[in-house]
């Protein structure tokens, strides 16, 4: 999926060092609580959005160490809730509809040229407005999450 991230590092610090850093913490993002727990030798980061009643698109993040000698290679993956996946993905293929559309008019000939200046504008200006603000929100709840556990992960 598109709102997915997966980062890859390597860490000094042994695996049980960083999850001991990591796990039964709480880390605070734009006053959002998200829990660090461990789970199937997994950590996970859920957010805690019950308090909120704005509506936010939150990240679920799955943290898994690999061993490798002395060397620690740490997984982030990162995925949208999927309770809030659905109008980013409604977005998303509304704005392709309206660039098929801009490419069938743009094929049907030069009498139809405004409609796909139109069609293509409006796709173009949603998909734009959509992206800044997944950048502001979402993906910034992402890079805030990863910034702490490479901050965490540091000997």
């Amino acid at each position: 999926m598109i709102f997915s991230r997966t980062y890859r590092y390597q860490s000094n610090m042994r695996p049980d060092d960083i999850k001991g850093r990591l796990v039964g913490k709480h880390v605070k993002v734009h006053n959002m609580d998200f829990e660090v727990f461990e789970n199937d030798r997994v950590i996970r980061i859920i957010p805690h959005a019950e308090q909120d009643n704005e509506i936010k698109t939150l990240p679920i993040t799955h943290v898994e160490f690999n061993g490798k000698g002395d060397k620690t290679q740490i997984v982030i993956n990162s995925k949208m809730r999927k309770i809030d996946s659905g109008g980013p993905l409604l977005i998303v293929v509304f704005c392709f509809f309206l660039f098929v559309a801009a490419a069938v008019t743009l094929i049907s000939g030069a009498e139809y040229m405004n409609y796909t200046y139109t069609f293509a504008g409006i796709g173009l200006v949603i998909f734009l407005i959509f992206w800044l603000r997944m950048e502001r929100g979402y993906f910034d709840y992402v890079r805030k999450i990863r910034d702490y556990i490479k901050k965490q992960s540091v000997a």
